[in-house]
């Protein structure tokens, strides 16, 4: 069976919710990255997203909802504090933990007795929640592992043949997944997977805000992933992904005593005037860097890569987001010079 390329119109839109509300999967994109869109509270739906992405059982989904006022219906306990995040963030790319109820199914939480929600700022999703009146569940629209997609072509080239239909919506605004939060206290949230929506712009609400070790590091053996992207390498092109953290002139020398056929480097914009070697870039600053990434990560294997010198971003804000995806792609790998 052929995937289905739909366009943004609301007689495909309706079609894309008929599509989940029979329990077929749909890719849709997000201000974020593009979903594979499935009714979060029907089990055999879900089972087939994470079929189609060969995703491992114990890596949570997030649930999608058109509004905040919503999650009461999915959750218990919701403190007062998700209201003060909600009344800032959502719409938009954030993603809050919260306990969940019995009506989405531990499948779909990936064994955990919490679920994330999030009510995204994209018209095209947004809208698909409200037609197919469901809680949708939707991680990255991708090959599990490989990196996320940002247009309907990525869906289609990853997708197609494995779900019913691909609704094209554009590219993705943000280009990297949302962030992800548990609530500590009624002052204190954990950033369990960073995005857009940084520490400082949460700081701005909360007066405690705590970086996740498993944002930089491996998780221990055994231990749970309370958010999607903390357990598995992920976001990983077939090219082998090097970090490298330092000064251009460092990197620079350190990328010519390790150059050679299929090696290329990913780098900043304003490197490119006096950087030797071959070379894509991917933005001047951190939201830029964002945008971009997984696009040129999947140019890079178009493009026949074996071998890829990334430089490093700061991490810090938008910066830690970008760093957090590369430094999985690389399966932790490091260079600091």
């Amino acid at each position: 069976m052929d995937t289905v390329l739909l366009s943004d119109n609301e007689t495909d839109l309706l079609r894309a919710a008929e599509f989940i509300k029979n329990g077929e999967i749909v890719g849709i994109p997000t201000e974020t990255v593009y979903g594979l869109g499935a009714d979060a509270s029907n089990e055999a739906a879900v089972r087939k997203v994470f079929e189609a992405k060969g995703r491992p059982a114990d890596n949570p989904l997030i649930v999608h909802l058109a509004d905040f006022s919503q999650a009461v219906e999915y959750t218990e306990n919701i403190p007062e504090l998700a209201y003060r995040l909600a009344e800032r963030f959502c719409p938009g790319p954030l993603t809050m933990v919260l306990p969940k109820n019995d009506r989405i199914p531990m499948i779909t939480s990936g064994g955990l007795d919490t679920v994330g929600i999030r009510v995204p700022s994209h018209h095209v999703m947004h809208r698909i929640i409200e037609l197919c009146g469901r809680p949708i569940a939707a991680p990255s629209a991708n090959t599990s592992g490989y990196p996320s997609p940002t247009s309907a072509e990525h869906v289609m080239r990853d997708m197609n043949g494995r779900i019913s239909a691909v609704v094209d919506g554009g590219s993705s605004e943000f280009g990297v997944e949302s962030t992800v939060i548990s609530i500590e206290d009624e002052n204190t949230v954990r950033i369990l997977r960073p995005g857009c929506v940084t520490e400082e712009m949460l700081g701005e609400i909360c007066s405690k805000v705590i970086i996740d070790h498993a944002i930089l590091h491996e998780l221990e053996a055994g231990q749970k992933a309370a958010s999607p992207g903390m357990k598995y390498k992920h976001y990983s092109p077939r090219a082998d992904i090097v970090m490298v953290e330092g000064k251009l002139d460092s990197f620079i020398s350190y990328v010519g005593d390790h150059n050679g056929d299929g090696v290329y480097s990913l780098i900043f914009d304003n490197d490119r005037d006096i950087f030797p070697y071959r070379y894509m870039t991917y933005g001047e600053n951190s939201s830029q860097q964002a945008h971009l990434l997984f696009q040129r990560l999947r140019e890079l294997d178009d493009i026949g890569a074996e071998k890829v010198y990334v430089r490093a971003p700061r991490p810090e804000g938008v910066g830690l987001a970008v760093y957090n995806r590369l430094i999985r792609a690389a399966g932790f790998e490091v260079i600091r010079i």
